[in-house]
């Protein structure tokens, strides 16, 4: 196992992310030459915290279904847009960069994201060849290309049905903003160059509505973008595993109905 932790500093900012690592290993004995996807980890907080339930656990699940992962602790408010998606962006760069050290697919970098992580993983999805964030990373649009976005229970939409506070804490005073909003909406920007995309929410889900994936999923499907999502019947917001090993100290995130969730994401990893 290849743990380490990589400090993400940019330019002229007070912030800094961490990359903590999750490498399978290779081993003479097994596959010396394998390369493995990776899973880039982004939980969720509402832009105010990263949780830990949304963070190492999904890792470890990934680690154990024979992918790599890493877990992104981005900055959060006070940081304002656009410091965590340059953050998330350099740390595809850094994974992609040095590939052949970790025994990385640098052709199957997928960036997951849970609730308002989920809006970070799907900012870099629809504006990793945005012309200011490349210029501001000085790197080229492919180096921080997703090749596939993992959205659990995603904040999407800065409209009707938006997660208001997702959008105070990225925004700041400009949440007030209409037109910094619509720019934060993330199912605007969807366009033929965004990554394919797994999705999967709650029908139930009363923080983060579910009309927040199925807005980026039509946006998909408009696009001709491959996607697939998920919607269960039961459960709340926030579950992470939605098993006993994510589960909250009250014991809130146990839903045995959307365990299966990780199970079909890893399916179409495979399939990427």
């Amino acid at each position: 196992m290849i743990c380490e932790v990589i400090k993400i500093a940019l330019p002229e900012s007070e912030h800094q992310a961490e990359l903590y690592t999750y490498f399978l290993d290779n081993s003479p004995e097994m596959h010396p030459k394998k390369k493995r996807p990776v899973v880039l980890i982004c939980p969720g907080g509402g832009y105010e915290m990263t949780s830990d339930r949304e963070a190492e656990p999904v890792a470890v699940r990934f680690l154990a279904m024979g992918f790599h992962a890493a877990v992104l602790r981005y900055s959060v408010a006070p940081a304002r847009f656009p410091e965590a998606i340059l953050q998330l962006a350099s740390a595809v760069t850094y994974l992609r960069a040095h590939a052949e050290q970790y025994h990385l697919d640098a052709d199957k970098i997928v960036v997951q994201g849970s609730s308002a992580g989920g809006h970070l993983a799907a900012s870099l999805g629809v504006f990793w060849n945005r012309p200011d964030i490349v210029k501001m990373l000085n790197v080229s649009p492919e180096m921080i290309r997703p090749n596939g976005l993992m959205l659990c229970y995603p904040v999407i939409t800065a409209g009707e049905k938006a997660h208001q506070g997702s959008f105070r804490m990225l925004l700041g005073e400009d949440a007030k903003d209409d037109k910094k909003r619509s720019e934060m909406s993330l199912e605007l920007h969807v366009t033929k160059d965004t990554p394919k995309t797994f999705l999967w929410h709650t029908i139930t889900d009363e923080t983060v509505p579910v009309e927040n994936s199925l807005l980026f999923f039509d946006a998909l499907h408009k696009n001709q973008i491959s996607a697939e999502l998920h919607i269960y019947p039961v459960g709340g917001h926030g579950l992470s595993l939605a098993n006993e090993e994510t589960s909250a100290e009250n014991g809130y995130g146990i839903q045995p109905e959307c365990q299966s969730w990780i199970e079909l994401a890893g399916i179409w990893m495979r399939n990427l």
